[in-house]
């Protein structure tokens, strides 16, 4: 149910993000954030991992964190700002594809209640919240230019797939 909660928070911020409403989609992108980190406590604590609760997170990351981050710097950032939006949905598409590529090998190589140390590459929660920072310091007028949202995007996407450890909380 926790998994599911959050699906539907990701989905409803998808659709306040293409309505403009910054404010509301950001909060139900927390709060599907939330119930991530409720899920996966729970399924641990009580080992209550599945094959298919695997499977099923992991689509809910991909709402919640890939999308989801990706449609705040496309409609925040990118689309009054790019003349010809070829080169951003060039990097916006790397980004999906290696988060998701991320995601199926997480799948493909995780064990049912198995929990490792460390995440090889950096997991799709941290780049989401990479973007949200980006995305906020854009909002907020640390930066102006579109391009250095794409950047830290395409640096965030090299980095899903790459060899870095980072600790698992």
């Amino acid at each position: 149910m926790f998994t599911i909660v959050n699906i539907t928070c990701g989905v409803l911020a998808i659709y306040f993000i293409t309505s403009g409403q910054f404010f509301i989609a950001a909060s139900l992108a927390w709060i599907g954030g939330a119930f991530d980190i409720f899920d996966g406590k729970i399924a641990r604590k009580y080992n209550l991992s599945s094959e298919f609760g695997i499977q099923l997170d992991s689509s809910a990351d991909f709402i919640s964190f890939v999308l989801v981050p990706v449609m705040f710097i496309f409609y925040g950032v990118v689309v009054n700002n790019d003349p010809n939006l070829y080169i951003s949905a060039i990097i916006i598409i790397y980004y999906v594809i290696s988060a998701l590529r991320r995601l199926i090998n997480f799948n493909i190589n995780s064990n049912e209640g198995e929990v490792s140390k460390y995440f090889t590459g950096v997991p799709t929660p941290l780049g989401a919240i990479l973007l949200w920072i980006t995305y906020l310091g854009f909002a907020y007028g640390l930066y102006s230019h579109y391009l250095v949202a794409l950047g830290v995007m395409g640096v965030v996407g090299y980095l899903l797939n790459s060899k870095v450890k980072i600790r698992h909380p």
